[in-house]
């Protein structure tokens, strides 16, 4: 298979998160089942099935098909009943890097950490990971952190980050964190922030009142 060498970003979303579109040229393989469509529709849908769960260490994971550019005239392989186009073709791909921040919902919690949908694909927090704090895994599918007492649980919304990517097997396995600063369950955020904002006001009117007995001992 042919692939263009350029990746050309077309969105970039908060987090950093960045999807490409990118022009592949390749001979696609339409099985007999599409030969009663006409060539173009053949194409589509067989485009659509082959890249259906399709990723390429370096275009990342497919999410769509979005245009066919150009089809050839179509190729019969002895011994092969399908027959074969040569195309031009546009996808829509997420590819997931190091460092980058994601957005996703936690979708399965085990005994060794947390499993995140981050929409394109999943991703493995380890129980380590989770959270600043001494962690613990509850009878009730849920991680607890000890001196904090915040749980996280299937469903919850969170923020990481990617650590670690490994193309070993037949699909990448993406490592990530929730142990910095600013990471974490949405609500873990919110609370941060607030705690935060409290803090510098205590502050500023500490430092006010300072300011204010300087100038009445003058």
């Amino acid at each position: 298979m042919y692939r263009s060498n350029v990746f050309k970003p077309i969105l970039i979303l908060n987090f950093a998160k960045m999807f490409y579109i990118t022009e592949v040229e390749d001979y696609v393989r339409v099985e007999p089942k599409l030969f009663g469509l006409a060539t173009a529709q053949a194409v589509e849908e067989q485009l659509q099935e082959i890249y259906a769960d399709y990723y390429d260490k370096e275009m990342g994971k497919v999410v769509v098909v979005i245009e066919i550019l150009e089809i050839g005239e179509g190729i019969i392989i002895p011994g092969d009943g399908a027959a074969y186009y040569k195309s031009r073709f546009k996808v829509l791909a997420w590819k997931p890097e190091v460092h980058e921040l994601i957005y996703g919902k936690i979708a399965e919690i085990t005994s060794f950490g947390a499993f995140i949908d981050m929409g394109a694909m999943k991703g493995m927090i380890h129980i380590s990971q989770t959270m600043d704090d001494f962690v613990s895994f509850n009878k009730t599918n849920a991680l607890t952190g000890k001196a904090s007492k915040r749980i996280l649980k299937a469903d919850d919304l969170c923020l990481a980050r990617i650590v670690a990517i490994s193309h070993k097997g037949d699909s990448p396995k993406i490592g990530l964190t929730m142990r910095q600063p600013g990471l974490g369950k949405l609500e873990w955020i919110k609370e941060e922030k607030t705690k935060k904002e409290k803090a510098e006001a205590k502050a500023m009117k500490a430092e006010a009142a300072a300011s204010k007995g300087k100038k009445e001992k003058k």
